[in-house]
């Protein structure tokens, strides 16, 4: 079916209804749709950890949970919680300890910088799985020793999906985020995701799961989560979820679940969302951040496009000088040669200042031809960039 608010096969914020959303959000999930869930609190099925495992290990229950999940990520409430999911509380005990000691020691070198937060409100650790499988991997492995949660990971992204995760830690009195959706496309402005194709609008939500791990106790006035179900089945959410009316309207509808330590909650990524304001003077919110994709967000093959950029750079300038190439024709041989995605990279070198993503090789070839730059010095900058990027 094509969405009303398709011109020309794209979406426009302009053209985004508020009426639409609402009818899509301001539905009841029925408990009849989810018989594995204990319950349903605020339109969001609850499931037991102590119950699922058992069933987990008998492999037409496992598939029918997969399918249960799948179901509610992509047609129903957009987000589960399951308690006690994690089995080793003694594990994220001594992970929590570990961050600590990482965001001690960033925080003295200058790092863990944040976007999604104004300074000291919160402390981030970007790619958190490295360093607690570098730090202690004992303890990474009994973390993440967790049949259960790779069953819910595999049933929105199948087998072989690849991990990561951040930590955020939220300190009293931190602000609550805006309302947005997540990566891939949520992670580009309104005007980038309007030069997407619709269908990859659809596409987008299925290349990665989020979820989030509790490592303490996170009543409502810590500020957990807040979620509007159903709000992933807006299908031009990517370009919509920045308007005032909408976000004015996340605020006006959104939930949130007090979670216990162990815990996890999994959402769709096109879900309307935002973490609370931690409104206490004594809980230091942690979660574990997991942010999963797919197998298949890989090319075919491995190219060395660095190397490539510094060869074409100088028949670039050369020919942009003699008038040979300009505006789409270079856009397109640019296209042709450098990355032209910011991710994945490694956000504690090469973070996303002044914006949502960092510079990528493109945006630097079609800088240094702006500036002129000496191919040489194009070539140091590309180096230096690539350095940034290494784990």
């Amino acid at each position: 079916m094509v969405s009303s608010k398709q011109i020309d096969g794209f979406y426009r914020q302009s053209a985004c209804d508020l009426n639409e959303f609402k009818a899509l959000v301001e539905q009841e999930l029925s408990a009849e749709t989810v018989p594995n869930a204990t319950h349903v609190q605020s339109n969001i099925p609850i499931y037991s950890a102590a119950s699922l495992r058992n069933m987990l290990e008998d492999t037409s229950k496992r598939r029918s949970s997969l399918s249960e999940w799948a179901s509610v990520l992509q047609n129903t409430a957009g987000v589960l919680v399951i308690k006690g999911a994690a089995e080793n509380i003694a594990a994220i005990d001594e992970a929590t300890q570990i961050f600590e000691s990482i965001i001690s020691a960033e925080r003295s070198s200058g790092n863990g910088g944040d976007h999604f937060a104004a300074a000291g409100a919160n402390d981030r650790i970007w790619n958190s799985l490295q360093k607690l499988c570098l730090a202690d991997p004992s303890v990474f492995a009994r973390y993440f020793a967790n049949p259960l949660i790779d069953a819910v990971c595999e049933s929105w992204l199948g087998p072989n999906y690849q991990m990561t995760t951040q930590v955020n830690l939220v300190h009293p009195g931190g602000a609550a985020q805006q309302a947005h959706r997540d990566y891939h496309l949520g992670f580009q402005t309104a005007e980038v995701c309007e030069d997407y194709p619709a269908h990859v609008h659809h596409l987008s939500p299925y290349m990665t799961l989020q979820g989030a791990i509790a490592h303490c106790d996170m009543p409502l006035e810590s500020g957990p989560t807040k979620l509007l179900p159903f709000s992933q089945k807006y299908l031009p959410g990517y370009v919509a979820w920045r308007r005032d009316d909408f976000r004015e309207y996340f605020e006006a509808n959104y939930v949130q679940l007090p979670l216990e330590k162990g815990d996890a909650v999994f959402f769709n990524p096109a879900l309307f969302h935002a973490a609370g304001a931690n409104t206490t003077t004594d809980i230091h919110r942690m979660v574990n951040l997991l942010q999963v994709s797919s197998a298949f967000g890989r090319a075919m093959e491995s190219v060395d496009r660095s190397a490539m950029c510094s060869k074409v750079f100088p028949a670039l300038k050369h020919l942009t000088e003699q008038g040979v190439l300009s505006g789409k024709h270079l856009d397109a041989a640019i296209a042709s040669c450098g990355e032209g995605y910011s991710f994945p990279t490694n956000l504690d070198l090469d973070p996303p200042v002044g914006g949502l993503a960092p510079e990528t090789q493109q945006m630097l070839l079609k800088r240094a031809l702006n500036e002129g730059m000496a191919a040489d010095v194009f070539t140091k900058e590309l180096q230096k960039q690539s350095a940034r990027r290494l784990p």
